[in-house]
């Protein structure tokens, strides 16, 4: 009897310490109560912190916590969406009074590559994997673009860089039956080459010249007197513009010429005319002849007594 009681205690036990969760920086994890239904009541906690609570009449209540914004009940099971870092910790889950005790735990990726993601043959490079907020017992490593299974560990030294690391690079972090990845894309490139080859005709007697490996010509353009072409041009485009410039200085300088003249005929036509009078066709009278001084009568003598 004491061993069967026993045994339903360890199970109880067991049941009651809940799961490991792991959710990667962004993320989406839904969290499992451990039962599937509840009569009287189910709440969640964060942390001591309520996060939703449903009654058996399906009256719900909700915490004030950040995780309440971000979080939705699936009928027993919580699922959180956007996952930060500070959803980290212990969770309860309280159903009929029973708890059960469960872990998340919050990583973050990040991956580079030094110097660059586009590399050239025969370079050398190093890719980083850093998980950050990793728990023990999980394993980081290095997918390349020619492999089926993560095989490189969370440092890889590229020496020297081939065709074969052209592509995508896939950081996996394995914690137990939880896997998250974070991609890196690399590109390699030719190196650009500058030497040319050519070959000369073979002369009339069968024998060939010299053949011209880094043949180079930096001032390809034709010259004339001494100046490249594109001077040229840049000279001939100017005179045109002066020519251009001197024709329409011509033009303005004849219409104004016009619109003077014109102003100046306008002026003339309206001045006032002179008034004619008329003329008779006869003689004038002749005129008067000048009267002369009238002689004074000669004053009577005086009267002498007898």
């Amino acid at each position: 009897m004491k061993v069967i009681v026993l045994f339903v205690f360890v199970l109880g036990a067991l049941s009651a310490a809940g799961e490991e969760f792991f959710a990667k920086v962004g993320g989406k994890v839904t969290l499992n109560c451990g039962v599937s239904s509840y009569r009287r009541s189910l709440q969640w906690l964060h942390r001591y912190n309520l996060i939703h609570s449903v009654d058996q009449r399906g009256f719900t209540r909700k915490g004030t916590v950040e995780l309440v914004q971000r979080s939705v009940l699936r009928r027993t099971n919580l699922e959180i969406s956007s996952v930060t870092e500070t959803d980290a910790g212990n969770f309860k889950c309280l159903a009929d009074g029973t708890q059960h005790q469960h872990s998340l735990s919050v990583v973050s990726v990040f991956v580079s590559v030094h110097p660059s993601a586009v590399l050239k043959l025969n370079d050398e490079a190093t890719l980083r994997c850093e998980v950050k907020g990793q728990p023990q017992g999980c394993e980081v490593k290095w997918k390349s673009p020619n492999t089926k299974s993560p095989t490189n560990p969370s440092t890889v030294q590229l020496k020297p860089v081939t065709n074969s690391h052209n592509g995508a690079w896939e950081c996996i972090i394995t914690c137990g039956s939880n896997t998250f990845s974070q991609s890196l894309t690399i590109t390699v490139q030719e190196p650009t080459t500058t030497t040319t080859t050519t070959k000369s005709p073979s002369k009339p007697n069968g024998k060939s010249e010299k053949t011209c490996v880094t043949c180079s010509n930096n001032d390809a353009s034709p010259r004339l007197l001494g100046l490249a072409w594109w001077v040229w041009v840049a000279i001939g485009v100017g005179c045109l513009v002066a020519i251009l410039l001197m024709v329409c200085v011509i033009v303005l300088c004849m219409r104004v010429r016009r619109r003077k003249k014109r102003f100046l005929k306008m002026k003339g036509q309206q001045r006032p005319r002179h008034k004619k009078y008329c003329q008779c066709d006869h003689p004038t009278a002749a005129a008067k002849p000048k009267q002369g001084r009238r002689r004074e009568k000669p004053s009577a003598l005086p009267l002498h007594p007898a």
